[in-house]
């Protein structure tokens, strides 16, 4: 199957740069380009692909809010943004707007990638320089949404323990480790965490976890 990708970046160099990495992979087709956040959402919108990759910083209609537009619009498009070093307040908005993934315009060609094979394929992604910076974002943050604590009711005492231990960056394998569980009994876990939450990856697991007290910065 061909991964059907847009790019939304307001610069024509970088949107080169991207394309030239994406086309080089059998599996991965640019189906489509945008300057600025308005024009990516009706590139989104018209193309419908599979991933879009979406810069912060863009004259008009940012990519935050782009990425706003699109997941508000129930397109089946996954968002992953485009982020700098200091940009973290972006991050974390975009994180709770429910984007798919990070990366970092400084991350080497294969993790660019990886990260479009892992979003498409229903994954979530935080660049691995990223997450801590998201992760701490959130000790600012005010008290625990209590309707997000309460839903923490639906889940098993195992579930939560998976949550826990995925909003702590632990992969499957890691997880199953820890936990002594088979990789597969893990990730049945984790669908059902996502499923009872109304939760599409990851991502959104790991924000869930911080938002709803579950887990605490440094704890």
């Amino acid at each position: 199957m061909t991964i059907r990708v847009v790019l939304v970046d307001d610069q024509a160099m970088v949107r080169t740069g991207l394309r030239m990495v994406l086309a080089a992979e059998p599996d991965v087709e640019v189906v489509g380009e945008a300057a600025d956040g308005l024009e990516g959402v009706r590139a989104v919108t018209a193309l419908r692909p599979d991933v879009v990759l979406l810069d912060v910083r863009m004259p008009g209609v940012d990519g935050l809010e782009a990425a706003r537009r699109i997941i508000a619009a129930g397109l089946p498009t996954r968002v992953v943004v485009l982020t700098t070093f200091d940009e973290d307040e972006y991050v974390t908005a975009a994180l709770r707007a429910g984007v798919s993934g990070f990366l970092l315009k400084v991350a080497p060609p294969e993790d660019l990638v990886a990260a479009v094979r892992t979003v498409a394929d229903g994954g979530g992604l935080l660049d691995p320089a990223v997450t801590l910076r998201v992760i701490e974002s959130f000790a600012t943050a005010p008290a625990p949404d209590p309707v997000r604590a309460a839903a923490l009711g639906q889940l098993t005492e195992r579930e939560t323990e998976v949550l826990s231990l995925v909003a702590a960056g632990l992969s499957n394998a890691e997880i199953a480790g820890r936990l002594y569980l088979g990789e597969a009994t893990v990730k049945t876990h984790v669908s059902r965490v996502l499923l009872k939450l109304g939760l599409r990856d990851r991502v959104q697991a790991v924000a869930f976890a911080y938002e709803s007290g579950l887990v605490r910065p440094g704890g």
